[in-house]
This record gives structure tokens, sequence and C-alpha cells, in this order.
């Protein structure tokens, strides 16, 4: 079943491999060092939970409940412009949350809570891993599509992980002030325009 699982691969890597919300704040963490494997952890794994929803079949459900993707999409954007906002606050006082590598970033409750928002409050997530690649994963018939979701799931894990593990290595730049002031501008950008997104 190589064609099944290489085809769920590149589907989910093409989904996930994009400037989002979720992929800002891992690339945040991983340049504090700060919860880093958890802040993975708990992506890949909502990812993954994600991603068995869609391929089981209760993509179709979620489909047939308009109301509740609304809701989620409100709850979702006012999220996002508040991260946004904190984000571009931090842009203009030049504020760090802590120097890359010191970890001070927020105690792990509060990443923790933090992570789960940005990946459970975003009806980008349910669109691209409950429907659509529980829609693609069906195409591959009944044992294909679980070898489908496997290769989703692994793409998922590889990305997160490099994300999270690979930001240390941008540490030299993050030493000065003005590049967490970009980081943090970009971030608000994503954020905003994401919530306009959402309520467009």
């Amino acid at each position: 079943m190589i064609f099944p699982l290489l085809s769920g691969l590149s589907a989910g890597l093409s989904l996930i491999v994009a400037i989002g919300a979720q992929n800002a704040f891992v690339l945040r963490q991983g340049l504090l060092r700060s919860h880093v494997p958890m802040v993975v952890a708990v992506c890949a794994v909502s990812d993954l939970a994600l991603i068995v929803v869609g391929v089981g079949g209760v993509g179709a459900l979620i489909d047939r409940a308009p109301a509740a993707v609304v809701v989620i999409r409100w709850v979702g954007a006012a999220f996002l412009l508040a991260y946004g906002l904190l984000a571009a606050r931090r842009a203009v006082r030049g504020e760090q949350m802590g120097q890359a590598g010191t970890g001070k970033s927020g105690s792990w409750a509060t990443v923790l809570g933090t992570c789960l928002a940005f990946t459970w409050l975003n009806p980008h997530v349910y669109l691209d891993t409950v429907l659509l690649l529980g829609s693609l994963a069906g195409t591959h018939g009944d044992t294909g599509r679980w070898w489908f979701a496997a290769g989703a799931g692994i793409g998922s894990i590889a990305w997160f992980s490099a994300l999270g593990a690979g930001a240390r290595y941008l540490t030299p730049l993050f030493q000065r002030r003005n590049a967490w002031r970009v980081l943090d501008a970009g971030i608000a950008v994503v954020m905003i325009a994401l919530a306009a997104l959402l309520l467009t």
C-alpha cells in the first residue's frame, strides 16, 4: 500500500506546511526552547486524532452541522484576533517574552492551553484534516484509506518535530531585539489576517 501512504504523506504536508497560527506558535516556542516536546506532541497528536476522525467518516457528519462550524469560526476568530493584538503590542514595545534559549515564555499550563486553542479553535483544522483529508482518503478504498491516514499522520509528526527542533538553529539571529520585533509583527499580521478571513 505504498501509493496510498505516499499520497497521504504528500497531501498532509501540502496542507500543514504553510504560514498559519499553529505553525507560528510552534516556531516561537522552538525559538524560546520552551516546552517544545509538549507543544510538538500536542500538535501532532491532535492532528492524528482529527485525521482518524475524518478518515473514519465523521467528516460527513460535521459537514451536516453548519451551526457548529459557525460557532467554532467566531470563537476561533476572536482568539486569533486577541493573540494577534498581543503580538502587535510586543512588536511595538520590543518585548521578547524571554531571550531565545532561556525557556521563559510562560508556564507549561499556559503554553498547553494556548497550543490547544490554536489547534482546536481553528476551523481550518477541521476543514483540512477532517473534511478534506477524510474525503481524499475515501478514494483509496476501505483498506487504502487507513494507509493514507498513516501517511498524513507521518507528515504531521515529521513537520512539527522539524519545526520545533529546527527553530533552535535560528537562535543566534534572535539574540537581537529587532529580530523578535519583526517575528512578532509577522505573527500579528498572520493572526489578524486569519481572523479577518474567518469572518468573511
